[in-house]
């Protein structure tokens, strides 16, 4: 018989096997749960508070079944859930958090595989992050996109078509009654954004790195094919621990790659890269922010979903989801790099087809070329920035002006709709203070409004750069996780307003045309100001968090722990 990691525990004959199976024995078990079979956890980020992720109790179900189907033992348990529409100031303050959390659950009960049941941005990495540190076999089942939204016989989008109807309200385009209007048909059933934001980027990362079963990616939440997919999985991670097929035999190099190619053909959100990047720490796989742009280079954009494109998550479900785009794909990818279905990258796509042009273009059709993200270095980001050029305005990628700068989000708030706002169309607006330390969390407000003097005039775009993030959903010229960080004395911490930027996307330049005399006169009057935290998780986070360029973990999770307790709770 096959000696389980989960038997330590209960498979003793002793007072330490007494007290971990009669405990257990009040929720019902018999006796012969215990007698030797795979025990699979299923660690849930179900909660009301995370909208997205508000129906994982019912595939839950649907996980344990399968995994009673194949002979295992199921037992659900709770981490901490990130909704992404409700946390403030940011959920990726938490992200780390949760990924211990995920982490310590596994590592310290009777699991012998793991199902994560995410879907809620911050909920598939930082599940994969902590999973990653132990590495069990493990199998990821996300919660699936929200339906189309409806507004006046048209689709619309999470996040995309609302950062769009709010600028219009601003502007005066629509009225408030409209505006409520949108609010009542925009989401209409359970499940992550629609669009290719976040939530959905990372469910086909996952579906890529080889960590879901082919074709999961994309099923709509309330779609019957979600829950056979949840049961399938159940079944599946009980063949896993069988085969002793752990996260570290998937989670390669090449897994790597292979994800990063297939996030720039979808047009995938830039959080993708600080997370994906927090994950190779984890399990121990070299990667740097420059692969993210070498990488991604000559591959063509192949989904044709907002914010990039035109249409919806269901609809690119119904097209051929990420099968589709790695069939297309596979001449540039690995195609051995080993799946958790046992098969391998070729085995599960060579054969996948696209089943509407319209939404999924082949490689020869693309909807445009080197849609990979652009990794930007130069004096005003030393270690790194980033845009996404298939969300951008293509006559904004090579641009030099003058900057507009907030010194951070309160000083926007309080000047952004002021009429003598000195801001001219062609200016570069710059925000401040929002970097993993500085905000701290590294919050959304990259994709900062225009002015209002600027709406008025018929204007929706404009240069931004910052140390903060952008919303999977939201489009625009923007530049991204700008490192070092203002906070930490970067030199964005040191741009006065009417200084000349220059951003030149073709040879990956973001520079600021200030003497090296004049940044180091402005360096030594320079003062540190850290957020007010003084105690708890916040105050450890801001002490230990990493710069964006390495994904921003605290310094003292990246790697592996592994899933031995050196430790035993009770005396022989």
């Amino acid at each position: 018989m096959t000696k389980y990691r989960s038997q330590s525990w209960l498979g003793r004959k002793d007072k330490s096997g007494f007290i971990a199976r009669s405990w257990l024995k009040n929720q019902g078990l018999p006796n012969d749960v215990f007698d030797g079979r795979p025990v699979i956890g299923i660690c849930n980020t179900w909660s009301e508070l995370t909208p997205c992720n508000a129906h994982l109790r019912d595939l839950a179900e649907q996980v344990k079944m399968g995994v009673l189907e194949a002979g295992g033992v199921a037992f659900e348990f709770p981490v901490m859930s990130l909704g992404e529409a409700l946390m403030k100031p940011t959920t990726m303050l938490f992200r780390n958090l949760a990924s211990m959390d995920v982490e310590e659950s596994i590592r310290g009960n009777p699991i012998d595989g793991v199902v994560l049941l995410t879907n809620c941005d911050k909920t598939t990495p930082s599940c994969l992050m902590g999973a990653a540190s132990v590495d069990l076999p493990t199998l990821v089942v996300s919660g699936g996109p929200m339906l189309n939204g409806k507004y006046q016989g048209k689709d619309i989008g999470s996040g995309t078509d609302l950062w769009k109807f709010s600028e219009d309200l601003r502007a005066g385009v629509i009225t408030q009654t409209a505006f409520d209007e949108v609010e009542n048909s925009m989401s209409r059933s359970p499940g992550a954004c629609n669009t290719m934001g976040t939530a959905s980027t990372l469910a086909c990362m996952v579906e890529a790195l080889g960590l879901s079963l082919p074709g999961s990616a994309a099923i709509p939440a309330v779609d019957a094919a979600r829950r056979r997919n949840a049961r399938l999985s159940g079944r599946r991670i009980v063949e896993m621990v069988e085969e002793n097929l752990c996260l570290s035999h998937i989670l390669t190099r090449q897994a790597f790659e292979n994800a990063i190619k297939v996030n720039a053909a979808i047009g995938g959100s830039t959080n993708f890269i600080l997370h994906l990047l927090a994950i190779a720490g984890r399990i121990e796989v070299p990667l740097t922010l420059e692969d993210f742009d070498h990488l991604s280079q000559h591959i063509p954009l192949l989904a044709n979903l907002k914010p990039s494109g035109a249409f919806l998550m269901e609809d690119f479900y119904y097209a051929g989801g990420v099968p589709a785009v790695i069939g297309q794909l596979l001449d540039r990818l690995h195609g051995a790099a080993r799946q958790c279905n046992g098969k391998t990258l070729t085995e599960n796509y060579q054969h996948a087809p696209i089943l509407n042009p319209q939404v999924i273009a082949s490689h020869e059709q693309a909807f445009g070329e080197d849609a990979g993200t652009i990794v930007l270095k130069g004096n005003l980001c030393v270690d790194g920035a980033v845009i996404k050029p298939s969300a951008a305005t293509p006559q904004l990628l090579n641009h030099r002006a003058r900057a507009v700068v907030f010194e951070d989000i309160e000083d926007y708030n309080r000047r952004i709709n002021d009429p003598d706002l000195d801001v001219r169309p062609e200016d570069i607006l710059v925000l401040k203070g929002a970097g993993p330390q500085g905000y701290p969390g590294m919050p959304e407000v990259g994709n900062f409004g225009l002015p209002l003097k600027m709406l008025q005039q018929g204007i929706r775009d404009m240069v931004r750069i910052s140390d903060g993030r952008m919303s999977g959903t939201a489009f625009g010229t923007i530049v991204l996780h700008v490192s070092p960080e203002s906070t930490v004395g970067g030199t964005l911490a040191l741009v006065r307003n009417g200084d000349l930027i220059e951003l030149n996307c073709r040879e990956r330049r973001l520079t600021l045309h200030v003497s090296d005399e004049e940044l180091a006169r402005r360096k030594a009057q320079w003062q540190p100001v850290l957020p007010d935290y003084p105690r708890g998780y916040a105050n450890l986070y801001i002490r230990t968090v990493q710069q964006a360029h390495t994904g921003a973990d605290l310094n003292f999770l990246p790697g592996k722990s592994g899933s031995d307790i050196k430790r035993e709770p009770h005396p022989e």
